[in-house]
């Protein structure tokens, strides 16, 4: 099989290619051309950047990919623009959404107001009415957060039947290259010899379905390569959502840390740990279909991912740590008036 991969050189892309390359697939790539891609030997490439899609229509209809997967679609225009520039050249349309589209996340936000969603949420439960949820925190008009909203391009998507589509709607995911280092705030606290960590009552309970990476790329690859998963929708995830005490925990488990995690109402919270998001709302989503339909399942344990993971953090920090928000003295004087 012929898959066109756009956006396979990032942190879930490379991990999707190397799975593809393994299961004797033939890969394209379009690719910037900037850094070294670090993937495997036979890869083939196109040169050039995603906001030129449409100029690459020759070349698409050229290698007539059985499959095309894009990893980077952000908003409708870049979804008009795929499919408009693949127009027939393949015979499946695989793209990675996200979990944000679901209600819960708006109301999470604060952008929506109503009543929690029974879960954990399926592919058919209530999608957000409110739009560009990350818009809030764009800091120029070019900033793709200004026009990030998932639910168009899924909307474009799906009316393009002649394509087969297949959306994957992706969790969380952490791991080695996670840029948002969703481990960091945890183990930097673990690491500099905290013995209890805060959380919030609600924060505590709340429930957000993650993925490891290596996991997630193998549920993206699966679905690329197995017909059955045209025209549908997938959530992508863990089968069961840790909730934020049990996150921590599994990191200090990982870490060697043997300290506590201690809640407290969000009136006695230190401010820096004020998070302001509607915690009763959670992000715990049913990925059964996926596993019974596909038969997917995760080949790396939690235990060895949360291993790797910590492994990865510690040799990699982030490149600037904002020091406010590791303000232990305040986070001290908290516990002591609890």
């Amino acid at each position: 099989m012929h898959v066109l991969v756009v956006g396979g050189t990032g942190f879930i892309g490379r991990y999707v290619v190397r799975r593809l390359i393994e299961t004797a697939n033939t890969v394209t790539v379009l690719h910037r051309g900037q850094t070294n891609p670090d993937l495997p030997a036979g890869v083939r490439y196109l040169y050039g950047e995603r906001s030129d899609i449409e100029a690459f229509a020759s070349d698409f209809k050229r290698i007539a990919p059985d499959v095309t997967l894009d990893m980077i679609c952000y908003n409708k225009q870049e979804a008009t623009e795929l499919i408009a520039a693949l127009d027939s050249s393949c015979e499946r349309l695989v793209v990675a959404s996200s979990m944000d589209v679901y209600r819960s996340y708006g109301l999470l936000l604060g952008l929506e107001q109503g009543e929690p969603d029974a879960g954990p949420l399926k592919e058919d439960s209530p999608l957000r009415e409110s739009e560009y949820p990350h818009r809030g925190n764009a800091k120029s008009p070019a900033d793709f957060a200004k026009y990030y909203e998932k639910r168009h391009v899924e909307q474009v998507v799906s009316s393009a039947t002649h394509m087969n589509p297949t959306i994957l709607r992706l969790p969380a995911v952490y791991g080695p290259g996670d840029k948002y280092h969703r481990t960091f705030e945890y183990l930097k606290r673990m690491d500099d010899g905290r013995e209890k960590i805060i959380l919030e009552e609600k924060r505590s309970r709340w429930r957000w379905t993650r993925g490891y990476v290596e996991n997630v790329a193998d549920a993206i690859a699966l679905a690329v390569t197995d017909e059955r998963s045209a025209g549908r929708i997938y959530n992508v995830g863990e089968p069961d959502a840790l909730s934020e005490a049990e996150w921590v925990r599994s990191i200090g488990q990982a870490a060697g840390w043997r300290g506590e995690v201690v809640t407290l109402p969000r009136d006695k919270m230190p401010a820096h740990l004020d998070f302001h998001f509607n915690w009763e709302y959670q992000l715990e989503c049913d990925t059964a279909r996926i596993r019974s339909e596909l038969e997917y399942a995760e080949r790396v344990s939690r235990v060895e991912a949360m291993r790797r993971t910590v492994d990865w953090e510690r040799a990699n920090p982030p490149d600037q740590v904002d020091a406010a928000s590791f303000n232990y003295a305040e986070e001290d004087q908290a516990l002591n008036r609890a």
